[in-house]
């Protein structure tokens, strides 16, 4: 618990105050924070380290870089609120100055994805080319899911596109990828939009059990070398009921994908996918197929059996 005291005299310096309000708009680093107040980094650093430890901001580690929100407390979002509310009528330089560069560090991120997507757009042309138009695959993704989702997790995120698709059926939207690159991306396309973005290894996420209603896991699976060991995970996440839906390449013969392009498999069977799913606890409950390219497209959607436990991959 936190006490009144320490939120209060973490809300009194006015720097503190000034990041509180930032945070409020949309999740920043260490840097960007730095970079809006004018302050260093090692000033800044001591400010939210306040703030953490009187329960006002959480912050999380990706890659080399922490990254800091409010924190949903139930003491915090009230001041939050209060916060929010007088926004406006405070109306002082510092508060207009922020909001100036905020804009300025939402061009950046955006710049920033620009160019890396410039960099790098030559291998996702590539391999769409070869398989059926993207809106024909998210078309079929939503008619699996339905339109109440509750929370989500979208496990390889990438973009952000699922993210963009789907969060807008569910309650709670998380996106998680390793790449910081492409998350960086997401937060550029994003921007403004109320889902949660996170670093994180599919094989070990930092999620709780039962803590998902449903898992989407769009071309994801064929870049990992053990696949069984990814739908343990995603099986672990999902709660009674829970939905795991995978979308990914039939079984195929391109070899360069692999060599040009990391593929770990090429591709997946109905049998192997249906072993997987039955070994981590979830029943396959209807699959599609998407032909109409060199490659072909499927969509496997799986949901929790209640009262099983599940058999280590």
């Amino acid at each position: 618990m936190f006490s009144l005291m320490e939120i209060f005299r973490a809300l009194a310096d006015p720097s503190r105050l000034r990041i509180v309000q930032l945070l409020r708009e949309m999740e920043l680093s260490v840097g960007e924070i730095a970079q809006v107040l004018g302050q260093s980094q090692p000033r800044v650093s001591r400010h939210i380290k306040v703030l953490v430890d009187a329960g006002l901001a959480l912050k999380r580690r990706e890659g080399s870089s922490i990254f800091l929100t409010p924190a949903p407390s139930t003491v915090a979002v009230p001041l939050f609120n209060l916060l929010d509310s007088g926004a406006d009528e405070v109306g002082d330089h510092w508060a207009r100055a922020d909001r100036a560069r905020l804009a300025a560090v939402r061009a950046d991120r955006a710049a920033a994805a620009e160019r890396w997507f410039a960099a790098n757009a030559g291998q996702w042309d590539k391999i769409r080319s070869l398989h059926v138009p993207e809106a024909e695959v998210e078309a079929a993704m939503s008619d699996l899911l339905g339109d109440d989702l509750g929370r989500l997790v979208d496990i390889g995120t990438g973009t952000g596109r699922i993210l963009e698709l789907l969060g807008p059926s569910a309650q709670q939207a998380i996106g998680i990828d390793r790449s910081p690159d492409m998350l960086r991306i997401a937060r550029a396309k994003l921007d403004g939009a109320p889902y949660e973005l996170q670093q994180g290894d599919i094989n070990a996420l930092q999620l709780a059990e039962g803590s998902a209603d449903t898992i989407t896991l769009h071309q994801v699976l064929h870049f990992l070398p053990e696949p069984a060991s990814a739908i343990a995970e995603c099986a672990r996440l999902l709660g009674a009921g829970g939905i795991l839906l995978i979308v990914d390449f039939a079984s195929h013969e391109r070899e360069e994908l692999r060599r040009e392009h990391a593929h770990a498999r090429l591709g997946f069977s109905d049998e192997q996918i249906a072993g997987w799913l039955a070994a981590a606890g979830l029943s396959l409950s209807e699959t599609r197929t998407l032909e109409g390219g060199e490659l072909t497209i499927k969509l496997w959607r799986a949901e929790r059996r209640s009262s099983t436990k599940v058999k280590a991959a």
